[in-house]
């Protein structure tokens, strides 16, 4: 068996990066494409490597030359690799495919060594691997019968969006038998490139041999092993990421992202905090049916968005400002406050980390479970001569829960006290209390110290909408934030959803419930994990203390690399105390996390 690599193109995408490299020299992690494909080849014991040159191929001759790879290397030169596309380079290489069976690579690949395996280990001698589609992949998909028949090969201009859920992307990694390439790729390569000329791409040919009665070629499924295509500069990022062979620098990486992970295979989010059961499915039909007008036309102002806000959540519009996510608007409060500003540690950072250290008070409960109630609070910053304070209802990441009844009680004391109260409550949803928001029009207004935070994305599971809202009865300082911020500081998909949320209510209503009953299974059996402390949260998550022996940023590596589950560990916020935050996902999500998690301490 031989290797044949197609590396003759430009890789203009990759801009600077392949001025004057071709696309394969480009590096992941200091090692260059070439470098790690060639060597992974080289542990197969091939026949011979044909590769197909054309852009810099002289440059890339040398830098192979320097590799040190014992498998011969034959070169096939494409003197118009400018004016062709893949379909002219695989057909320089025709009498090499006729020779003997065929692997054949695209050279902007990055794969792990399994992929290779995969392929190479499966009987059938004629294959095309693929991996099930995801949103962060792009080119030429397939469609496939129960047993691995190609039923039709799906180029770009003929994807289908509702058809995703069948669609499967090919790894542009193929292996053709050597009567494959006789009687049939070979001659329908070569009539195909007569019929319609050498600017095509030699999937093509390979859709049009999926049509006969006995195409000989099956799909390679390949079962979460690791591969990445790098066309531009945002796919060399996550490829870094995902390959680097320091795990540590994984989990730095990854961390350092602060979400996008749905570029990832198959990683779950254990780290950010959202409802697993809301919008529901009409809903969300509801805004794809729109999806063409909010694209293509300008959301309303400040005004109009603060009207609709009013609107869902029943208070007046000129005390309601929305936010592009609650962060915004975090920074723009902390930036209307002036004075010495209580805060509880461990909490949600965005507020102390917008606000000056030398005129911040912090309160740290003194127990294991950072818990405290409106009561400590009081006794604790009765004398601080603060002027303002944060309460995060339910905090984060303790699930700390202050009953409204007591928090009435704060407001009235921090009125009595001249200090300015904020309260988040982007969680306070999930708790089991009901009717417990402080966003009501009689509250603001009778307490106009008072400001009420919330986060619409994490309560009503939609944070790639980026909302939120603050309330408050000081008019004056709503009013200065609204000319703070953006006069388009939302987009139309999140207005839109502004505009039909309140018909979903019941639906809402009914996802909280669920996510309740969610949290206090997902709860029962966390606590029944050797090592494992539960502290009852009334949040999207849940907080747990690990045994002594056990260090948070080593599970959270080894959830990582063993697992691909991301969770967030909390020894940077509680002095190196063996905590972990844990986000309450659905009951498939969470039980995947919880299988884990025995095999990680259940042989302790």
């Amino acid at each position: 068996m031989q290797a044949i690599i197609l590396a003759a193109g430009m890789g203009k995408r990759l801009k600077e990066l392949t001025q004057n490299n071709t696309k394969c020299m480009v590096k992941v992690n200091g090692v260059a494409l070439i470098d790690r494909m060639l060597h992974q080849i080289e542990k197969k014991n091939l026949s011979r490597i044909v590769i197909v040159v054309g852009y810099e191929a002289d440059k890339l001759k040398d830098y192979i030359a320097t590799l040190d790879i014992k498998t011969p290397i034959e070169y096939i030169d494409n003197p118009i690799y400018d004016k062709t596309n893949n379909i002219y380079s695989l057909s320089l290489a025709g009498d090499y495919l006729v020779k003997e069976d065929t692997v054949l690579f695209e050279s902007d690949l990055i794969f792990e060594d399994s992929v290779l395996d995969a392929l190479l280990e499966d009987p059938r001698d004629t294959l095309a691997l693929v991996d099930k589609y995801e949103s962060w992949m792009d080119g030429t998909c397939v469609k496939l019968s129960d047993n691995d028949d190609i039923e039709a090969f799906v180029p770009g201009k003929k994807f289908k969006f509702d058809e995703i859920k069948e669609y499967y992307k090919t790894v542009n990694i193929y292996k053709f038998s050597k009567h494959f390439s006789e009687t049939h790729y070979v001659p329908f390569l070569k009539a195909y490139q007569s019929a319609l000329g050498q600017n095509e791409y030699y999937e093509q040919v390979l859709r049009v041999i999926t049509m006969l009665d006995d195409p000989e070629i099956k799909a390679k499924r390949l079962d979460g092993q690791k591969w990445y295509e790098i066309d531009d500069i945002q796919d060399l990022d996550i490829a870094e990421s995902i390959f680097t062979p320091d795990e540590d620098e994984k989990v730095s990486l990854l961390q350092g992202r602060y979400g996008g992970y749905w570029r990832y295979p198959k990683l779950i989010d254990f780290c950010y905090l959202v409802n697993p059961y809301f919008p529901p499915d009409k809903m969300k039909d509801e805004l794809r049916a729109n999806f063409d007008l909010l694209l293509t036309e300008y959301p309303s102002g400040m005004r109009v968005n603060s009207l609709l806000a009013a609107k869902n959540f029943g208070v007046h519009s000129e005390n309601i400002i929305v936010g592009n996510g609650a962060a915004e608007l975090i920074k723009s409060l902390m930036e209307n406050l002036t004075g010495k500003t209580g805060f509880i540690r461990p909490t949600f950072d965005e507020y102390p980390n917008r606000y000056d250290k030398e005129t911040s008070v912090y309160f740290v409960p003194d127990n294991s479970d950072y818990s405290y109630t409106a009561d400590d609070i009081m006794n604790f910053f009765a004398e601080a001569d603060i002027s303002n304070l944060v309460v995060v209802n339910p905090d984060n990441p303790s699930g700390n829960y202050i009953a409204k009844k007591d928090l009435l009680r704060l407001i009235k004391w921090c009125a009595d006290k001249g200090i300015k109260l904020v309260v988040d409550e982007s969680f306070v949803d999930f708790a089991d209390e009901p009717d417990n928001t402080l966003i009501d029009q009689k509250l603001l207004a009778d307490n106009k110290h008072l400001y009420v935070m919330k986060s619409i994305s994490k309560s009503y599971g939609v944070p790639g909408l980026r909302l939120g809202v603050l309330a408050s009865g000081d008019t004056d300082t709503i009013s200065a934030m609204k000319k703070d911020v953006a006069i388009w500081n939302i987009n139309s998909f999140a207005e839109f959803y502004m505009q039909i949320e309140e018909k979903y209510k019941k639906d809402y209503v009914s996802a909280l419930v669920r996510f309740r009953e969610e949290r206090k299974r997902f709860e029962e059996e966390l606590s029944k994990i050797k090592g494992i402390r539960v502290i009852p949260s009334q949040a999207n998550f849940v907080m747990a203390e690990l045994d002594a022996d056990i260090s948070p940023k080593a599970l959270l590596k080894t959830l990582l690399i063993r697992h691909n589950l991301l969770i967030k560990e909390l020894t940077t916020k509680t002095n190196g105390r063996n905590y972990l935050r844990l986000a309450v996902r659905n009951t498939t999500d969470n039980d995947i996390l919880l299988a884990a998690l025995r095999d990680e301490l259940g042989d302790r």
